[in-house]
């Protein structure tokens, strides 16, 4: 049960049925700041949702930013209700490994969320994230507003001029309208935060982005 190239998006009608009767059950409690996992949120919070490779490393990288309430993974993007972790793998739902921010809008910003994402990954990679291949890493904004849109396209634009100074190419990140998120399995929910030295393969370009300061705590 695998595509036959697991780095080309697989067309709708050849995805896995997934099944639409059984949800992902996840913990109540976030396993390293205890908050909730999964909505209503409180006032104030906003979401994000953003895929940079294996989302062990990527979720860290945001339960340890500024004014981040909560955060969980999944996957996103693709065509597959409620997948498994091994179906997302097979490259047969579409999906990519997703991590979900819900953050507190008086304490930080959907521009700083941007900062973290450009600057832990190489989005210039396409299907893969260093040794990762596969859809299932590809980089990706899936925005929850028109204003997040407009925001993501605006740093990919502004991101893409230091990237090309420093000699890398066209940033591969699909950005489009968030979609349904599905929670990935419990023992993935802050994988990084009960297994310390379990791997993580988030490398950055080394390249500051340079958005959502001005904004920062607004």
């Amino acid at each position: 049960m695998f595509a036959n190239n697991k780095t080309q998006m697989i067309e709708p009608a050849d995805a896995l049925p997934g099944r639409t009767d059984q949800v992902m059950r996840v913990p109540e409690a976030h396993f390293v700041n205890g908050n909730p996992m999964s909505g209503p949120w409180p006032d104030g919070c906003e979401v994000a949702v953003v895929g940079m490779g294996c989302f062990w490393g990527a979720e860290r990288k945001f339960w340890q930013a500024d004014g981040v309430y909560t955060t969980a993974v999944g996957y996103a993007g693709g065509y597959t209700p409620n997948p498994t972790y091994e179906e997302t793998c097979s490259g047969l739902t579409g999906h990519t490994e997703v991590v979900l921010v819900v953050f507190d809008t008086a304490k930080t910003s959907y521009e700083q969320m941007l900062k973290v994402f450009w600057e832990n990954h190489n989005p210039t990679q396409g299907m893969r994230q260093g040794n990762d291949m596969g859809t299932q890493y590809r980089s990706a904004v899936y925005a929850t507003s028109q204003a997040q849109l407009d925001a993501a396209l605006a740093s990919q634009q502004v991101f893409q001029e230091q990237l090309s100074a420093a000699g890398y190419g066209p940033i591969t990140t699909e950005i489009a309208p968030t979609g349904p998120f599905y929670f990935a399995e419990p023992y993935h929910q802050q994988y990084l935060g009960k297994n310390p030295n379990g791997y993580c393969g988030m490398g950055g370009t080394g390249v500051s982005c340079p958005i959502g300061v001005a904004s920062a705590g607004n």
